[in-house]
């Protein structure tokens, strides 16, 4: 069984920035992709980034060049750097991790961006 727990959402202007953190638990394997999923109110789900225990990294389109991925593997953890954030993206944010067969979600953290 594989817990997966968010935080570091909340409310932020346009322009700012905001670092989401995700820590797994339970048995985690060393070869695994963790990474972030969004969905705004009306919208599908649709993948943000990813990045495996090898480095290899996903972005979609829409936030490359703002938003930054990164783990620690000695932690179960990942981290989701966002700057230049607009009100685009604001969304639940979902944290995954994907491991023999197996995609694991956290239960999601809100991410609001207003003025």
């Amino acid at each position: 069984q594989v817990q997966l727990v968010e935080s570091g959402g909340g409310l932020v202007q346009p322009g700012g920035s905001l670092r989401l953190s995700c820590v797994a638990s339970g048995t985690i394997f060393a070869i695994n992709r963790m990474g972030w999923y969004r969905q705004a109110p009306g919208k599908q789900r649709e993948l943000v980034a990813d990045m495996s225990n090898t480095v290899d990294t996903t972005y979609a389109h829409s936030v490359k060049g703002r938003f930054f991925i990164s783990r620690d593997n000695a932690k179960n953890t990942v981290y989701l750097q966002m700057n230049s954030l607009s009100s685009e993206d604001t969304a639940v944010y979902y944290c995954t991790l994907y491991q023999e067969g197996y995609e694991y979600w956290g239960q999601g953290t809100q991410v609001t961006v207003s003025s």
